[in-house]
This record gives C-alpha cells, structure tokens and sequence, in this order.
C-alpha cells in the first residue's frame, strides 16, 4: 500500500485551516497574510478554529475578509468540514504542535461510521520507530522526533539541519514506511506530511486526509488489519496504529 506523503509546489489555496487561535495560531496568521502581500502564496481565506471566543487571533481583529474565525471544537469542526471536501480540494490545514492527533481521530470515527458491527480501536505500536526519541502515551499515541533538542516554532527543516549544522539525512515519512517494511504486523502507512509552504508555515493538504481515507476503507474491505498512521514533518511525528477488525462475535 502507498502512503500519504505529497509534497507541493503550487502555491495557490482555497481555505487554509489553522487549528487553534491562540500564540501559535496567531503567529501563522500573521505569517501566511505576509506570504499573501509578498506574492509567496495564494489562498481565499484563512479559517481559524478556537473553542474560546476571545482567543488570540479574535483580540488581534484581522481583516475579517481574509479570516475567518470559527468557535467549535477541533473534533467535530473536521467531523463536518471534511465531510464537505472532496479530492478536488485546494485547501490546506496547519496543525497546532499542542493539537490531540486530530486526523488519526477523524480516521478512527470514520471506520467506526463505517463499519458498526466490527472492532475498530487503537492499538500500540508493535515496535519501535528507528528515530533517536520516542514516547508512548496514555491515549496510545506514539511521538517520535529525530531531534533530542528542543526546535524553534519557525524551523523550516532545511536541508541542512540549523543546530547540528549538518546536513539532514532523514525523514520521518521514510521511518513510518521502514516500520511497516519491516513486517512487524502495521500495514500503509498512511502518512499526512506537515511540509513547510511559506513564511515558516507548514501544512499539509486536505486531498491528502481524504487520500489516507480511501487507503484505511481499501485496508478494511480486505479484512482484519492494522494501519499506521502519522501526522509528521521531517523531525517529527504523532503515530497511532488504526486496528480494523472482524465484526462482533466473529471469530478473530
């Protein structure tokens, strides 16, 4: 199976959705408008998702043509955004490095929508990502860095790493497909890819969460398995593993 890892280079974008309105969100806000006035980027509007009516973005009162700020929780903002989109989108989301692994949930509700009468579940990671810093948590996700030291919001992750001062020679979508190569029982990986676009904001695309949909439903039409799958940039990554079982009652 192939995963979800696209890089681009077109730089004009329908919505961008940026999770959380708070210091972060307001520094990307900030951010991809300069992009905007530079030329760097093209995009209709910026939609900021916050819980809190008074976050950050709200106090700063941008232009309200160009963002626009919706209250709801994370969660069922994308449970009934991305039921809207389809794989012609032109939208982007920036994650918050704060945010719950939102698009594993949403993948994990979708099988659940899906397919009622089996086991859907999270699983633990069979084995270990080879990267040097990994932390399992309570929840079951699995957080991997490649950085034992601590980077700054607007690293770019160039080419050559700015603390080493070497030149980076890994990627965390190729360590997510090394796991599942190397037959530990995870198939995919489905792999969404934070990748820097403009101005120090990365994102990833909405086709592609829709992408790693179509690969979990192929997964689940065959049978039992168990699909890893990561919301990363280069450094790092957020990992669960998406258990589709058999149905109740069936024999495992």
């Amino acid at each position: 199976m192939a995963g979800v890892a696209s890089e681009r280079n077109d730089q004009r974008y329908g919505d961008i959705v940026v999770v959380g309105g708070g210091c972060y969100g307001s520094y990307y806000v900030a951010q991809l408008l300069k992009g905007s006035h530079a030329g760097a980027m093209q995009f209709d509007r910026i939609v900021v998702v916050d819980r809190d009516p008074a976050c950050r973005v709200v106090a700063e009162a941008p232009d309200p043509t160009r963002v626009h700020v919706v209250v709801q929780e994370w969660a069922s903002f994308f449970d009934e955004y991305l039921a809207r989109q389809n794989a012609e989108s032109r939208d982007a989301i920036v994650p918050s490095p704060l945010m719950p692994h939102l698009m594993y949930e949403w993948l994990l509700a979708r099988a659940r929508q899906r397919w009622p009468g089996r086991t859907i579940e999270t699983r633990p990671l069979p084995a270990d990502l080879a990267t040097p810093w990994t932390r399992p948590t309570d929840d079951g996700t699995y957080y991997a860095s490649y950085a034992t030291w601590m980077c700054p919001i607007n690293c770019v992750e160039p080419r050559r790493c700015p603390h080493t001062r070497e030149a980076r020679d890994w990627t965390m979508p190729e360590a997510a497909s090394e796991l599942v190569w190397r037959g530990v029982g995870v198939e995919g990986p489905v792999i969404f890819h934070c990748t820097h676009r403009a101005y120090g904001v990365g994102m990833f695309d909405v086709r592609d969460v829709l992408a790693g949909d179509a690969i979990v439903r192929a997964a689940g039409e065959q049978g039992s398995a168990n699909v890893l799958v990561g919301t990363v940039s280069h450094c790092h990554g957020a990992f669960n593993v998406l258990h589709l079982g058999v149905h109740v009652g069936a024999s495992h």
